[in-house]
């Protein structure tokens, strides 16, 4: 079993969002077309209480971009994005996700960030994804999405530390690049066993 994890292919990381990530609209035809060759689909989504302590606004005297030391390790600050209910946080328009086996909802907790589809950003809270993909028999995954040096890449490595096979779609992905994100995110998928397609 073999299945496509499509990770946050939403409004506010789309051209006019709030944390628009440059060419994140193109992707979406071509992961709506490579949908029907897998066995299941699996959609993330952002989802942000208002408030969350990842938000620049949340720290007096940050800016967006800024690092600061969370309880959990050093966190990026973020520009307010995907809250819950919002139309920046809603899958882009043009996503088919009515083929959606599962929509993965992260980052709820108002105190911990959430890249990974499959661990908060503390690594140690499970989103339940891995126990879901077992169950369904899955044993290879291919990652598609936004941002490739952010959550696809945390999603990729946490999905090969658990022992999926893991592949990431380089064409359907768009990455953020933020002060060499995007090699490091490259390192550090290769370096847990990711191949790139």
């Amino acid at each position: 079993m073999h299945a496509l994890l499509v990770i946050d292919v939403q409004n506010d990381f789309c051209p006019q969002g709030a944390l628009a990530v440059a060419g994140g609209d193109e992707i979406v035809a071509g992961i709506n077309a490579v949908m029907g060759r897998f066995d299941a689909v699996v959609l993330t989504q952002d989802w942000h209480p208002a408030g969350h302590s990842s938000f620049a606004s949340s720290h007096a005297g940050n800016a967006p971009y800024d690092m600061v030391d969370m309880a959990y390790g050093p966190q990026v600050l973020w520009p307010d994005h995907c809250i819950q209910g919002t139309r920046g946080a809603a899958f882009h328009p043009v996503l088919e996700t009515d083929r959606a086996d599962l929509i993965v909802r992260k980052g709820f907790n108002p105190a911990i960030d959430s890249y990974s589809a499959f661990f908060e950003n503390d690594h140690k809270t499970p989103t339940g994804l891995a126990g879901y993909l077992r169950t369904r028999g899955v044993q290879e995954v291919t990652l598609v999405g936004l941002a490739l040096d952010f959550c696809v890449n945390y999603s990729a490595v946490d999905a090969a530390q658990a022992g999926f096979k893991v592949h990431v779609r380089r064409d359907l992905c768009r990455a953020i690049d933020l002060n060499g994100s995007l090699a490091e995110a490259e390192k550090a998928m290769t370096g847990a066993g990711v191949t790139f397609d």
